[in-house]
């Protein structure tokens, strides 16, 4: 297993995935480590290069005797990527995690092409609660805390189905040193980069949590707003939101890092989705479509607003223009008429001209077939002609 000395420190951190792949760090919340970050590793490391690490004091990674500070937490971030030869990565923290990952974004934005802040604030908590804490666990130890955290760390609902899924979390709490816990206590108890996070021009995600009392929502909206363009967006969870709801965080990741704005509930997915099919399509032929709903049909119309125009056409890879030709094409491959006499009135709303449709035709008829582009020939002479009345 790979460890690294800095500062006083030795750092366990593993690597999973492609070492050519883009690089992803994950840094982990206080009284947890590496292991917290499963379902995103599990589910990033055939695409991405994934570096997971212990935050000094937690797990494998150790920590001198006494308190430390934000500041050292990043630099042993910036250490790792040294060790492995990294330039720039993504970087994605929580809780404590996020204060390092605002720190890196204030002190060393050229290391990082994207932020991920989680379940965080600039300034978390008071000097009074942090030193109380600090006080206990070093008079009492770390296994009075394990209940208590996993109050704060998820709703009352996902702890009373979650059974025994939540037990390696409970087991890493146990098992720290609590002088290592106190001294990572001490540095979120003197971080304080509520001025420093305005100067971060790295691209951000802010995920927040809507039942999060640690650092909550409004918290996190704070936190977003001081950050120049930073992205904010809230998952239904509490603190560690990442376990609480991993495919919903996971796919915000993934849509942030590929430059997608994140939709995390399918009740925005459906209204980002009909906002585009009506700008597509029209509104006249949306609002036809609307009032031929009927129980039978709803089902499927909801499921293509959301995925069709909600997931695919919001999609930042290609300009509608683009993705208007490429459909006239299919519909003529696959011999769907009816589709193709409606994708070649949205053309035009695209800003597709009647020049570019016909290139598109004399091109499937040579890879589709002439028979096939000489009915889409004939469509579009009809479609015009009626466009043009």
């Amino acid at each position: 297993m790979p460890y690294l000395d800095h500062a006083g420190a030795r750092l366990f951190y593993t690597v999973d995935g492609p070492d050519t792949a883009p690089v992803i760090v994950f840094s982990n919340s206080l009284g947890t480590d590496h292991t917290m970050w499963k379902p995103q590793a599990d589910a990033l490391a055939g695409r991405f290069r994934v570096v997971r690490y212990d935050v000094r004091g937690h797990g494998r990674s150790t920590a001198p005797e006494g308190a430390f500070t934000v500041e050292v937490l990043g630099r042993d971030v910036l250490a790792i990527l040294d060790a492995l030869h990294v330039d720039q990565a993504v970087f994605c923290g929580l809780s404590m995690g996020g204060l390092t990952g605002m720190w890196l974004g204030a002190h060393a934005p050229a290391r990082f092409s994207k932020i991920v802040l989680a379940n965080t604030a600039p300034k978390i908590g008071t000097a009074d609660g942090w030193n109380s804490r600090i006080e206990t666990v070093l008079r009492d130890g770390m296994a009075g805390l394990a209940d208590a955290s996993l109050e704060r760390w998820f709703t009352p609902g996902f702890l009373a189905t979650a059974g025994h899924a939540l037990g390696d979390l409970r087991a890493v709490l146990a098992g720290l040193d609590p002088r290592g816990y106190a001294g990572s206590c001490a540095a979120v108890r003197d971080a304080d980069l509520r001025e420093a996070v305005r100067t971060i021009s790295v691209p951000v995600l802010v995920i927040a949590g809507s039942d999060d009392p640690s650092t909550t929502a409004a918290q996190g909206r704070e936190l977003a707003d001081a950050i120049p363009g930073a992205i904010y967006i809230v998952l239904p969870a509490a603190h560690l939101s990442n376990r609480e709801q991993p495919g919903r965080f996971t796919a915000a990741l993934l849509d942030f890092i590929h430059g997608r704005r994140p939709v995390t509930d399918d009740a925005a997915r459906y209204e980002a989705g009909l906002s585009v099919r009506r700008e597509v399509l029209g509104s006249a032929h949306v609002d036809r479509s609307l009032q031929r709903l009927s129980p039978f049909n709803e089902a499927f119309q909801n499921l293509i607003t959301r995925y069709a125009w909600g997931e695919i056409w919001t999609r930042e890879g290609l300009p509608r223009h683009t993705r208007s030709l490429l459909t006239i094409a299919m519909m003529v491959a696959l011999n769907r008429p009816d589709e193709l006499k409606l994708h070649l009135r949205a053309a035009a709303n695209n800003g597709v001209t009647r020049d570019e449709i016909q290139e598109v035709l004399l091109q499937t008829a040579i890879y589709c077939g002439v028979p096939a582009a000489n009915a889409a020939f004939h469509m579009a002479e009809e479609v015009f002609a009626e466009m043009d009345r």
